[in-house]
């Protein structure tokens, strides 16, 4: 055991169940331990360095910034928020932003932003919130209670209350649950990350949507691992063919830094006015500065590539013995092993110097966008032969 793994074992909260590795440096999609060992990485941070480690264009960015300030609050103006906040909504069309440090602050605006609007509108009394089963929102106490997993829920009761979760493609039971209770928003992943990699139907995406424009309920699509071109797409709801009301993104708009953004559409951009809601840290002008160069990077040219480098996954891990099953979208993919279990296959790949995570009974690989082709299939490579085994 290293001196760096006594100290985190002795000081750290013990919530994470940690691979046995120190990262220690690393460069584009290559991570090195301090043994001295090369690593290709397939989980970007889960899904966070979208470009890579020590991406160059994000140093840049964010050191300017730090020699310009640090942090100045939110009771002033500082350029690198309201450029990030004008480049979202060009990007999806909306029109306002909040910004926080992480998803979970994300998905606590939108789930605000929602019973606002609605009470607002309908009455006090509307204040629900449905969501999907196998969902993952985010882990303080409310959006706990919006994840539709009873395992996160155990230990923590009582949850905050005003949510249902409801299965994800049965139409029926989501106008079932919008039409008998007193709903104010229905939250979803396009693509459910933590509940083991699995896209939404386009159907039943486009038929909630159309439930809630029917029942004036807000239709916000959580994109904390979806977003910033993960799908193929600078935001995965864009593969649907719908406009939600309010979206929420983290992860890989930072780069490495604390960000989150809750984007807010035409239809509720006015909804939070003065003092209604706020953050210290929300919208610092370092974590934005980088935040613009992720931003500007997601060209058309860039998700060809994702979608092109997507395509070869799903080919070689879909005709591999080894496995079962590959579900997700773009960069954001989950395979079933035959005979190992997924953890069995990502210790193995740790051990070939591939890292990889794993997402319920799956192995998930979240790679940097701009992996390079020929690192992309040494590593499918190491991932065939350990599921061959």
């Amino acid at each position: 055991m290293s001196y760096i793994t006594e100290k985190d074992n002795e000081f750290v909260a013990g919530t994470y169940a940690r691979f046995p590795v120190e990262i220690v440096s690393g460069k584009g999609s290559y991570l090195y331990g301090s043994d001295g060992k090369e690593y290709i990485d397939l989980g970007s941070g889960i899904g966070v360095t979208a470009f890579g480690i020590a991406d160059p264009t994000w140093i840049k960015a964010v050191t300017e910034q730090l020699n310009k300030v640090q942090h100045a609050s939110n009771l002033y103006y500082t350029e690198p928020c309201a450029l990030l906040a004008e480049k979202l909504c060009a990007v999806t069309g909306m029109k306002k932003v909040f910004f926080g440090n992480s998803g979970a602050e994300a998905n606590e605006c939108a789930v605000k932003v929602a019973r606002k609007y609605a009470q607002d509108k309908k009455g006090m009394e509307y204040g629900t919130i449905v969501t999907l089963k196998n969902s993952f929102h985010g882990r303080t106490l409310t959006t706990l209670a919006a994840t539709g997993q009873d395992v996160f829920h155990t230990k923590f009761l009582p949850l905050t209350p005003g949510f249902i979760s409801v299965p994800a493609g049965d139409l029926a039971q989501a106008k079932e649950a919008i039409v008998n209770n007193k709903v104010a928003g229905v939250l979803i992943e396009c693509v459910q990350g933590e509940g083991g990699v699995i896209p939404q139907e386009k159907d039943y995406v486009c038929g909630l949507y159309q439930l809630c424009r029917e029942n004036d309920v807000l239709f916000m699509v959580d994109e904390v691992q979806t977003g910033n071109g993960r799908t193929g797409k600078p935001y995965a709801y864009m593969n649907y063919g719908v406009k939600p009301d309010v979206v929420t993104t983290a992860k890989g708009l930072g780069g490495g830094l604390p960000i989150g953004a809750c984007i807010i559409g035409e239809k509720a951009e006015s909804v939070l006015g003065k003092g209604d809601h706020g953050s210290t840290f929300g919208g610092n002008p370092v974590a934005c500065a980088g935040a613009l160069t992720v931003l500007d990077r997601l060209t058309d040219d860039l998700m060809k590539e994702v979608n092109e480098k997507s395509a070869y996954l799903f080919e070689k891990l879909g005709s591999c013995e080894g496995i079962e099953s590959v579900t997700g979208k773009g960069l954001m993919i989950g395979f079933k092993p035959k005979t190992k279990s997924a953890k069995e296959v990502v210790l193995a790949c740790m051990e070939k110097g591939v890292l990889c995570l794993t997402a319920k009974d799956k192995v998930r690989l979240l790679p940097a966008l701009n992996i390079p082709f020929d690192v992309l299939k040494k590593a499918a490579d190491v991932i065939l032969d350990v599921c061959r085994k």
